[in-house]
C-alpha cells in the first residue's frame, strides 16, 4: 500500500475511509442530480434548498433513487456491469441528441442572432457521426 510508510498499520483504515467518503460523496451527487433532472423536466420546484413541504416530489424522487440503488445493491448488481451499460446508452442516446441540439442551435426563431456559427456546426456534427459510428460498431461487436 502507497500510505503504509506514512500511516503504519492504519493504512488500511485511511484507504477504506476514502472510499466510504467518496461512495458517501458520490450518492448523494447521482441521486440528487437525478432528482434534479427529474424535476426540472417536469416543472417541479426543486433544489436542497427548497423545503421538502414546497419541493416534495423532488425528495420523493431523491428516496427513490437511492432506494432503487440499494435495491440493485441488495440483489447482487455489479455496480461496474451498471456504469458500463449506463454508459451504453448514454453513447447511443448521445447522436440524436446533439442533432436535436444542433436544431434548436440554428432555428433563427428560437436563437436570433446568437445560432451557431459554421465551426460549432462543423464540430457538432462531426460528433454525431462519430459517436452513431462508435454505436453501430458496438452493436455490431455485441
Amino acid at each position: 500500500m502507497a500510505l503504509k510508510p506514512l500511516a503504519g498499520d492504519f493504512a488500511a483504515l485511511l484507504f477504506s475511509i476514502g472510499i466510504i467518503g467518496t461512495g458517501l460523496l458520490g450518492v448523494s451527487v447521482l441521486t440528487g442530480s437525478a432528482a434534479l433532472a427529474v424535476a426540472e423536466a417536469a416543472g417541479w420546484p426543486a433544489g436542497m434548498s427548497e423545503k421538502p413541504l414546497r419541493a416534495g416530489r423532488f425528495y420523493l424522487v431523491m428516496a427513490a433513487a437511492m432506494l432503487a440503488g440499494m435495491a440493485m445493491d441488495f440483489a447482487g448488481v455489479a455496480p461496474i456491469r451498471m456504469l458500463f451499460w449506463a454508459a451504453v446508452v448514454n453513447g447511443v442516446l448521445a447522436p440524436p441528441l446533439i442533432v436535436v441540439v444542433l436544431v434548436v442551435c440554428n432555428n433563427r426563431g428560437l436563437m436570433e442572432g446568437h445560432r451557431n456559427g459554421w465551426l460549432l456546426n462543423l464540430l457538432g456534427g462531426t460528433a454525431a457521426v462519430v459517436m452513431s459510428a462508435a454505436a453501430v460498431a458496438l452493436a455490431l461487436y455485441l
